[in-house]
């Protein structure tokens, strides 16, 4: 249920100041180009234009590269290469010319399930080497080795993928994980497996667990020391985990699978972590406690290799010890903990740096609030304060002691980058341009800023800009010319408008809505759309869906509003979905419909809403809360009975359902089936292995048994994502179909 982040797609700022619906409820257009047709929104080239994916500066910050979409195919993506110095584009990669096009492995194909590139094809990552020589690019289950004289050389050849590739930090060395084991050798050679080969198949050495992919956004099991002296290993153990069957009901026929799932209370996986030398020797156990049932969070070594550090957090997800181990002896000692406010959690994050002097920069939520630390010589010290959130350490230039971050400093629903002086914290200085909501990188020495930005009414940019933040070239100007794939529709575009009201509570809950062009007099559906869950925040200033646009322009409102328990607000917002589930989202989610319902140009009798995922979880919720409030529900893919999700994710904000069963039982959405009185249809892929279709099978028998009426569709083969140029396209076409049937649809 986690929300991929992905580099350098920050969201968008509009540049006009947020507007209140009453002023603009009526607008008129002098000339508008053809309307947006749904089948167009997933259609290539993408709407939004050239969004460039894994933008990164060489170590030398000479050379930038990105992986980019094709005109013709937006899901098949190549490596590029921009020399600085001749300002020069080269295609560094061709997935097309060099991919063997072969099936990849059930095991990577999860893996890219995790990550939330399932649809991504050819290029889905890279790396650069430490001495920026070269770069490993994985494609189609090998390896290479691109060259910026644009030569490649393949490092693999083998039936079988190899998964986490990586270059040591000196560039020694390849290792990546093949059949549970880790492999390494020198750049070029043959690679041998350096850990044990298990008996049983449960074990695994180099991978992260299930739950550390799907919910800790920790992807790889192993981290090398920065003189390549060492490898720090994760081995985990699966044999305590339930196993359960999972069922993938393609087309033609159904695949079952036998998939070790730690449902929420039930054992996790058995998880340890080792040190060994890059030929598979001196091989030592790193000292994680006496409790087993801990969560490896995160593993960073030292600047000077000298010290391994680990984040040990326990399974209620309360606490977080920083563990300060000794490579020679694998002996630990806690550095320092986290604990969690009362009634709340540990939310993890990647936003520290340890520094060459041996200080830590720290991203810590103890005073209410997501802010910057820094610890030295045993002392804290707070960097960033203020009621607001640091959303990300973007860099640290260490000789001149300069610090950059991302935050919502100057408006909760917008980020911009700042910087501000290790030495006088106090003074911030805002980098990036008003109007504007952006996310930023920068090089490992912290010179050159890599910044993407975007607002309401221009899809993101992305530019390189000097500590200052003055822009010193475009990467993707991302005009909208006449050359834009959006040019034919930007005269119809519709400008979203923001503002806020109040929940129970007193916290400002902020919405957004894109309305169609109305005629006076005349009241118009609403397309009421929400996540809902934590670790999200839906309504910024960024660039929105050109779905949106397409909707805007069939007659319907589109409305959001973030409610209690979304991230980037601090402590006491977000824990208030604690152990309560479907309680005050569905609250805020109505103090909007019930806004809607006051203004002048939405029609009262036409709400209709929809989710995915934790969002059609709240779809049931709120149907059932509040029977005749809305027109109609469209729940996607939804968590139905809690007990059926990880234990990681569910146990974090509901507990342990073997010691909190109540809770359970009020958060599930089964009990109260019976209560859906308004037009629901419900959607789901026949092949999740995220938010198993069993939670819809669940609700169906259920409602089926109390003779409650409803529609479905859903989509054999298809995963937690039913997307694709034809397929979007058609459950789109569903859901506004269902809508019809039901008189949700604009005025005549």
């Amino acid at each position: 249920m986690r929300l991929l982040s992905v580099l350098l797609a920050a969201t968008c700022l509009v540049a006009a100041p947020a507007l209140h619906a009453q002023e603009t409820a009526v607008n008129t257009a002098a000339s508008v180009d053809a309307a947006l047709p749904i089948e167009r929104v997933f259609a290539s080239p993408s709407l939004s234009g050239p969004v460039p994916r894994g933008v990164k500066l060489s170590p030398d910050g000479r050379f930038l590269t990105m992986l980019r979409n094709r005109v013709d195919d937006r899901e098949r993506w190549d490596l590029w290469g921009f020399d600085r110095t001749t300002s020069q584009w080269t295609m560094l990669v061709d997935s097309l010319k060099l991919g063997s096009g072969k099936d990849l492995s059930e095991a990577e194909k999860m893996q890219r399930e995790r990550m939330r590139v399932g649809d991504v094809k050819g290029i889905v990552s890279y790396s650069w080497s430490s001495d920026g020589t070269g770069i490993l690019v994985p494609l189609d289950g090998d390896l290479f080795l691109a060259r910026l004289d644009g030569t490649v050389q393949k490092l693999t050849q083998s039936k079988e993928d190899e998964l986490n590739p990586a270059l040591s930090e000196k560039g020694a060395y390849l290792s990546f994980v093949r059949d549970r084991r880790l492999f390494v050798g020198p750049v070029g050679a043959a690679a041998q497996a350096i850990t044990p080969e298990e008996k049983a198949e449960t074990v695994h050495w180099g991978e992260a667990e299930f739950v550390a992919q799907e919910e800790m956004a920790r992807f790889t099991g192993y981290w090398w020391a920065p003189d390549d002296g060492l490898i720090a290993v994760e081995r985990f153990d699966d044999a305590p985990v339930g196993i359960v069957t999972r069922a993938a009901i393609g087309a033609e026929g159904t695949k079952t699978f036998e998939q070790r799932y730690p449902a929420a209370g039930t054992p996790n996986s058995l998880v340890s972590l080792y040190l060994v030398k890059p030929d598979g020797s001196g091989r030592i156990e790193v000292d994680l406690g006496a409790d087993r049932d801990i969560y490896l969070a995160r593993v960073n070594w030292a600047p000077d290799a000298r010290t391994l550090y680990v984040q040990r957090m326990n399974r209620e997800q309360t606490r977080l010890d920083m563990l300060k181990v000794d490579p020679a002896t694998g002996k630990s000692s806690i550095l320092f903990s986290e604990k969690a406010a009362a009634k709340s959690w540990i939310n993890l994050t990647d936003n520290y740096r340890f520094l060459d002097d041996g200080s830590l920069v720290w991203w810590s939520e103890r005073d209410g609030f997501g802010h910057l630390w820094q610890l030295k010589n045993g002392k804290w010290r707070q960097l960033t304060k203020g009621a607001f959130v640091v959303s990300g350490l973007v860099g640290v230039d260490q000789k001149k002691g300069r610090l950059f971050f991302s935050a919502n400093k100057d408006e909760a629903i917008s980020q911009q980058v700042y910087a501000l002086d290790l030495a006088s914290p106090a003074k911030v200085q805002r980098l990036t341009e008003a109007g504007w909501t952006n996310g930023a990188s920068m090089d490992k020495k912290g010179q050159t800023l890599l910044v993407s930005r975007s607002s309401d009414s221009q899809p993101p940019q992305v530019y390189l800009a000097d500590q200052t933040g003055k822009r010193l070239a475009w990467v993707e100007e991302n005009r909208l010319d006449t050359k834009h794939p959006y040019a034919p529709y930007l005269a119809g575009h519709r400008p979203a408008q923001y503002g806020t009201i109040k929940a129970a509570d007193g916290s400002d809950l902020y919405w957004k809505m894109t309305t169609p062009v109305m005629q006076p007099g005349k009241r118009y559906p609403v397309f009421f759309q929400h996540y809902g869950g934590p670790t999200a925040q839906t309504v910024t200033r960024g660039w929105g869906s050109p779905l949106n646009q397409a909707l805007a322009d069939k007659g319907y409102i589109v409305f959001e509003i973030d409610n209690r328990g979304s991230e980037n607000r601090g402590v006491a917002f977000e824990r208030q979905i604690w152990h309560a589930m479907g309680s005050v989202e569905v609250a805020d989610q109505k103090a909007g419909a019930l806004y809607l319902k006051t203004l002048p140009f939405v029609d009262p009798d036409k709400i209709a809403i929809y989710g995915w995922s934790y969002g059609g979880y709240m779809t049931l919720k709120m149907l059932q809360a509040d029977q005749g409030l809305y027109a109609a529900g469209i729940a996607g893919a939804p968590v139905t009975k809690w007990e059926l999700y990880d234990t990681t994710y569910t146990e974090r904000y509901l507990g342990n359902p073997r010691t909190d069963p109540k809770v359970y039982e009020t958060s599930n959405a089964l009990a109260d089936a019976g209560k859906i009185t308004d037009p629901l249809l419900l959607v789901h892929g026949m092949a999740d292995d995220n938010v198993v279709f069993e939670n819809s099978s669940a609700m169906i028998a259920r409602m089926q048994a109390q003779n409650v009426p409803f529609e479905m569709m859903l989509y054999p083969g298809f995963t937690h994502r039913v997307s694709g140029p034809k397929i979007s396209s058609h459950l789109w076409g569903t859901i506004l179909s269902f809508l019809e049937r039901h008189g949700v649809t604009p005025p005549k």
